[in-house]
């Protein structure tokens, strides 16, 4: 591990000598992550791309790109595009990129299942804005918007995002955590 990657922890993600709040998937951290079952998956995951909404947003880093109108992302495991960035018009299932809410109005991607996605394996662990403090996801790791921001102004390109084994009771932790902040 290097001063620059991002360690999941009981506690939060600690980055840089700061533990960020955070919360990972619904289906608790799984070295078994399978499509669809809310599960943040084990193993050392690079930053390899960062988005944002510059209608919402200022760039927070140079190498960050806009989020625009038609972005999309394939989760459809039988589509060659499963598991990556596509535009609409997309009919195989996807989720939307440009939100209503602000859950990605920034988003680090990691490579999760990527770029050569193995059908089933689960797409887009992205680290994004949480709900609510503690609430949990479909499998990324969510934070405030102040700490994703604080973030995404200082990781680079290429930092691993470590999820040890482990960390399977994290839910249990997250909720703890989301009544103290």
């Amino acid at each position: 591990m290097t001063p620059d990657d991002l360690l999941l922890t009981p506690r939060g993600l600690f980055f840089q000598g700061r533990t960020l709040p955070c919360s990972a998937g619904r289906g608790g951290v799984r070295a078994d992550k399978r499509e669809g079952d809310g599960a943040t998956p084990v193993g050392h995951h690079r930053i390899v791309g960062m988005l944002y909404r510059p209608d919402r947003i200022t760039q927070p880093a140079p190498w960050a790109r806009a989020i625009l109108p038609g972005d999309l992302w394939s989760d459809a495991s039988d589509d060659p595009a499963y598991n990556s960035h596509v535009r609409a018009p997309y009919a195989p299932s996807h989720e939307a990129l440009r939100r209503a809410d602000p859950l990605y109005d920034l988003i680090l991607l990691t490579d999760w299942n990527w770029p050569k996605a193995r059908p089933g394996r689960g797409s887009a662990i992205f680290l994004h804005q949480w709900r609510r403090p503690g609430a949990p996801t479909a499998g990324c790791i969510a934070m405030s918007r102040a700490d994703l921001r604080w973030l995404a102004e200082r990781v680079a390109p290429g930092a691993t995002l470590i999820v040890p084994e482990g960390m399977q009771r994290f839910s249990t932790v997250q909720r703890a955590l989301a009544s103290q902040v």
